[in-house]
């Protein structure tokens, strides 16, 4: 059984604590963040501290903070020569402290509070400095049902790009489709199927192959007709923006004539 310590109590922390705790082959011992508060009512299962001068010797410390907070944490823990990992898609390995073991435990998905997650869903990108420890990073991955993929940090640092817009910048496209629909009083879950099966399309085809809409149809007078109705000026922005991003991948050239609207007009 491999032992694990936590430091952190975020959205990641959590979640891996709640899976790590469903596993048979892997003990928390301690889980510490700075504050108590954040993590007691896990008291009963798990020793909690907020002091790290009462952090015990474990097999692998999971640093899991925000990333401005992942330099200075290694730093101040009161040890050395002992395996720390982080858990960033976008902090390089070499920034944690090199006076201990460095590696990166990377669960590629996006963790709210109250949303639950099937870690088989979830990949997991490993990174060592020491080959000696992969074999660790690999066995916690495979005991909470991850597949894992040995990944180096530019690799991770470019894939989190990629994650940010397949899912941070999607997640505003959302919501600024949920504030136009619901600016008529339409009920954003007529939208919802939609959603689903865009992403259920790429699943099988390229995403220059799953392109549909007016933009790649080019269909200038439902682009002009769209731009009319939307009266937010940086949604006017986004809207031209994407077309021209797409008709640019689809060859295709069209340039908007559309004027704003001033402020007398609206």
């Amino acid at each position: 059984m491999i032992s694990v310590i936590l430091l952190g109590a975020g959205n990641v922390a959590s979640h891996l604590y709640n899976a790590f705790s469903a596993s048979d082959s892997v003990e928390i011992k301690q889980w510490y963040n700075r504050s108590y508060d954040a993590i007691k009512s896990f008291e009963n299962d798990t020793e909690v501290i907020d002091d790290l001068s009462q952090l015990k010797e474990a097999d692998i410390y999971i640093i899991a903070v925000s990333d401005d907070a992942i330099a200075n944490l290694s730093k101040l823990l009161p040890f050395d020569n002992r395996f720390i990992v982080h858990t960033s898609g976008s902090v390089s390995l070499h920034d944690l402290d090199k006076k201990n073991s460095r590696g990166v435990f990377y669960p590629l998905q996006s963790f709210s509070k109250d949303a639950e997650i099937d870690f088989s869903t979830v990949p997991i990108c490993i990174e060592t400095e020491d080959k000696s420890r992969l074999q660790t990073l690999k066995t916690i991955a495979e005991a909470i049902g991850s597949k894992h993929y040995k990944i180096s940090t530019e690799q991770r640092q470019t894939l989190h790009l990629s994650a940010v817009f397949v899912n941070n910048f999607t997640n505003q496209m959302y919501r600024i489709a949920h504030e136009i629909s619901d600016a008529k009083s339409i009920n954003f879950e007529i939208l919802k199927p939609l959603i689903l099966e865009t992403a259920n399309k790429v699943q099988d085809m390229s995403p220059y192959m799953a392109q549909t809409g007016p933009a790649k149809r080019n269909d200038k007078k439902t682009l002009k007709k769209h731009l009319k109705l939307i009266k937010d000026e940086e949604h006017q922005d986004i809207y031209k923006l994407m077309t021209k991003s797409i008709q640019k991948t689809h060859g295709i050239k069209y340039r908007f004539d559309i004027k704003r609207k001033n402020n007398n007009e609206r």
